[in-house]
């Protein structure tokens, strides 16, 4: 750990204004927050987010740069000499129809991926990692007397895809902005509001989704010793599928195959000619990856070929996603700055990693950088104490991706913004106050 490293983690606890938000600020951040999530956009078209970001970030005087890997935006904060560190923030949404009841939920629809109107919603919170780092920028661009270095900013698009980082990064980002020497990003969680978890090591799963299209030979449903049905090819598929977690991999390896969708045929008394299958399938390192995929693969083919399938079954990718890796070393030292912060019984490593998939490690893996990645809490405390007391956290308590999710925006919003700022604290050069 350099000198800079070691004096920053060592710090007292920080001034005020890393800990308490200026009420006007506040308000302000509040109310770009509920905008945000009236206003969600979907991966690769987050157009109206990138503009508002772009603005503020001009605003601030930074040094901006938009369209990065289509709609990514990066920003350079320049404060002397000293360390250049990365904070990131996605800024996508989901194809989900919001049923959270609140004042400021969204109605937006979009074109979704296959071209069809869908419902859109921030049902996983980009909204607040983007209102929360636009609020550190702002409060580190005020107080540039208590630190130094540079801080490049990522407001990065299509996380929900997998591909937003990498689109940016192919798109020369590191190019455009100085390379740092360590990223940090941060996950808002259906967890108590002014907490936050970590891991050093493995924080998220490896994601594989695929596209799987049966094909088989229609016709009248009244005779099906005339067809091969792709309908019961795809049911026989589903259920032989699972036995790959079951009795493939040991009971102590972590790893997940679900099948999200099942399509096929338009008619009761019609078997359709093809059946098409989506499969999201997660592990935690490139061993239990490789088996699942095999296994995977072998099982399609061979459910195929004992429906004398007419043709073999085409296998496509959706998206993919790596192994979320939180440096150990660096994120010890992160961690350590937060519970400065916010007090040992507030952050706490997690006991083990989760199966949701990151591709902000993508950003740091390019340039052989580490990443810090934590999460904070969105939920009441008092919901979630309630639903913890009755063991029906799983039930009550909606997690992202949920129609119901939405963070509540105090204390999530001040906690998110002093995180990100103790996280960049710990990682800068000190100031002159």
């Amino acid at each position: 750990m350099s000198g800079n490293q070691q004096e920053s983690a060592s710090r007292d606890k920080p001034a005020g204004w890393v800990t308490t938000l200026d009420p006007a600020l506040q308000q302000e951040l509040e109310s770009l927050y509920k905008d945000l999530h009236a206003h969600p956009e979907l991966s690769f078209a987050e157009d109206r987010t990138a503009g508002i970001v772009a603005d503020r970030l001009t605003e601030l005087g930074l040094e901006v740069h938009t369209g990065i890997g289509g709609t990514g935006v990066a920003a350079v904060l320049r404060n002397g000499g000293g360390p250049v560190i990365a904070v990131r923030a996605d800024m996508d949404a989901l194809p989900v129809r919001e049923q959270t009841g609140l004042p400021y939920a969204s109605t937006a629809t979009g074109t979704g991926a296959d071209g069809e109107q869908v419902p859109v919603a921030h049902a996983c919170g980009h909204d607040m990692h983007v209102t929360c780092q636009l609020g550190a920028l702002e409060l580190l661009a005020a107080h540039t007397d208590a630190w130094s270095g540079t801080v490049v900013a990522i407001f990065q698009p299509a996380e929900e895809v997998g591909s937003g980082a990498k689109s940016m990064i192919d798109d020369g980002l590191y190019d455009k902005v100085p390379q740092p020497s360590i990223v940090l990003a941060q996950h808002v969680m259906p967890l108590p509001a002014g907490t936050i978890t970590y891991r050093c090591g493995a924080f998220g799963a490896a994601t594989d989704a695929l596209r799987v299209q049966l094909f088989g030979k229609g016709g009248h449903g009244s005779m099906p010793e005339a067809t091969i049905d792709p309908v019961v090819m795809a049911a026989a598929t589903v259920m032989r599928l699972q036995t790959v977690r079951s009795r493939e991999i040991a009971g102590n390896v972590a790893a997940v195959v679900t099948v999200g969708a099942m399509n096929a045929g338009t008619k009761d008394n019609v078997i359709p000619d093809t059946a098409e299958l989506r499969l999201n399938l997660r592990t935690y390192n490139i061993e239990d990856r490789t088996h699942v995929l095999d296994g995977v693969h072998r099982i399609i083919n061979a459910e195929a070929k004992a429906s004398n399938a007419p043709k073999d079954p085409e296998i496509s990718v959706i998206d993919s996603f790596p192994v979320l890796h939180s440096d150990p070393e660096a994120t010890a030292t992160t961690a350590d700055a937060l519970r400065k912060t916010f007090g040992a019984d507030k952050v706490v490593e997690a006991p083990a990693p989760g199966m949701a998939s990151e591709d902000a490690g993508d950003l740091a893996t390019a340039i052989n950088v580490p990443i810090v990645y934590w999460a904070f809490g969105g939920t009441d405390p008092k919901a979630y104490a309630a639903a913890a007391s009755k063991g029906t956290v799983a039930q009550d308590i909606p997690s992202n991706h949920n129609p119901k999710f939405a963070p509540v925006v105090e204390p999530t919003l001040q906690v998110g913004v002093t995180a990100m700022i103790t996280g960049a604290l710990a990682w800068l050069g000190s100031g002159s106050a």
